[in-house]
């Protein structure tokens, strides 16, 4: 079974659901939802690794869009303050609960296949390898600021200008969290060989 590709929409779209939304129509915010629920829960549980915990967040996102979108300036583009919203979430709960990355707990397996987008995958593909689980379990132990640049770079796409303006930082501090993101990473996993 193949799914069409998630089409994201374009500035002009975004616009057009922001007035939908400050005019009163309810299916412009359910538009939004839908074209970003997704990437928030994934965003949410790469960095909590809790189903549940990715769950409450992606509510407590969707609740700050929809009671702010009548801010947003269009400085950047929807997805970009979407995401900075969902970050600045989990970093909230990680201050309120002094949340730690666990390990997975081993019904935690079988929620992530469940929720998992049904798209084709690398990372899911790498993450049913033992490579996968490894390069999982290394990221965690990754320092934060680190683990958000290297997970909006190599796990959602980002470019290095929207991981700027999610995280607010300059590009150079992008590729420098980046880069240094990978570089553990390869050190864990080096050393676990």
């Amino acid at each position: 079974m193949s799914t069409a590709p998630v089409v994201m929409p374009s500035p002009a779209t975004e616009i057009d659901l922001i007035e939908r939304h400050r005019i009163g129509d309810p299916s412009a915010f359910e538009e939004i939802y839908s074209q970003h629920e997704k990437m928030v829960f994934n965003l949410a549980l790469r960095m909590t690794r809790s189903p549940e915990d990715a769950a409450e967040l992606t509510q407590e996102v969707f609740l700050r869009v929809y009671r702010h979108l009548e801010r947003f300036r269009g400085s950047s583009t929807l997805k970009t303050w979407v995401f900075r919203i969902a970050l600045n979430c989990c970093r909230s709960r990680f201050r309120r609960r002094r949340l730690t990355f666990r390990e997975p707990s081993p019904g935690d397996d079988d929620a992530l296949e469940r929720i998992a987008d049904p798209r084709a995958d690398p990372e899911r593909d790498a993450l049913n390898s033992g490579l996968g689980e490894r390069l999982d379990a290394a990221l965690r132990r990754v320092p934060l600021a680190f683990r958000e640049a290297v997970v909006l770079r190599d796990v959602h796409g980002f470019s290095y200008d929207e991981i700027g303006e999610i995280l607010r930082i300059r590009i150079g501090t992008v590729r420098s969290r980046i880069a240094r993101g990978r570089e553990r990473l390869r050190c864990m996993l080096e050393s676990e060989q």
